[in-house]
């Protein structure tokens, strides 16, 4: 089994799902007293958070590119990216390492694709929503017409995000207006959902939704079993 090298604390409430699930996936497929094996450099969220708002994505790729080198060289034998946001900066991680980097919107993009789905709506933060990093990826290279949520929309999920969810906060007023925003855009066509954000799929419970949805989390952990595994 491979060792698995996670960057996590952005934020923790996520990154601990991203533990449960790899140690669950690798107890499914192998059984017995089986888990994952795991490095983790975990940050502090506040930095991160204060370089995302003044947009100074450098410095973060910065910080991610040293954690990323750190796992490496501690044994890491893949590194997987425990937010979607972040990914905004992969190329400085991939720069940095000689081992396997596991891109969280191609991981999204192969689920999607296996399930013939065209049209997908994504929710995230504004900087997944709004920037390319993400969105390109889908389109291009696997023929996704991506929908965003509207301005308005797009505003409550930054601020449900950043004040809410990655404090542990989790409300049914917050699930409600998520659930409100994916019925929107499934009136104006989507198939399904990403829950581009790793907190989000702690809100909203598959159960919850009318359509298919996309736990990035899950897929993400699933990505990087069966590299493991492989």
């Amino acid at each position: 089994m491979k060792t698995i090298g996670l960057i996590g604390g952005m934020s923790w409430e996520s990154s601990k799902v991203y533990y449960e699930y790899l140690n669950i996936l690798v107890k499914e497929n192998l059984g017995g007293s089986h888990s994952a094996k795991i490095i983790m450099s975990s940050l502090d969220f506040a930095e991160i958070e204060k370089y995302s708002f003044e947009g100074n994505w450098e410095a973060i790729g910065k910080l991610m590119g040293e954690h990323a080198a750190t796992l490496e060289r501690a044994g890491a034998d893949m590194v997987v990216l425990c937010t979607n946001t972040i990914h905004l900066v992969s190329d400085k991680i991939t720069k940095a390492i000689t081992v396997p980097f596991l891109h969280i919107a191609e991981a999204t993009g192969k689920a999607i694709q296996k399930q013939g789905l065209k049209k997908i709506t994504l929710l995230g933060t504004k900087f997944t929503m709004e920037k390319d990093f993400y969105t390109k990826i889908l389109e291009e290279k696997y023929g996704l017409e991506v929908l965003i949520p509207d301005e308005n929309d797009r505003a409550f999920l930054q601020d449900l995000i950043y004040n809410e969810l990655v404090k542990g906060k989790f409300t049914v007023e917050g699930k409600d207006k998520c659930l409100q925003i994916i019925s929107k855009l499934q009136n104006k066509g989507a198939e399904g959902v990403i829950l581009g954000c790793t907190e989000l799929p702690i809100l909203i419970p598959d159960k919850e939704l009318l359509l298919p949805s996309f736990n990035t989390t899950l897929i993400h952990s699933q990505e990087a079993i069966n590299l493991a595994l492989n």
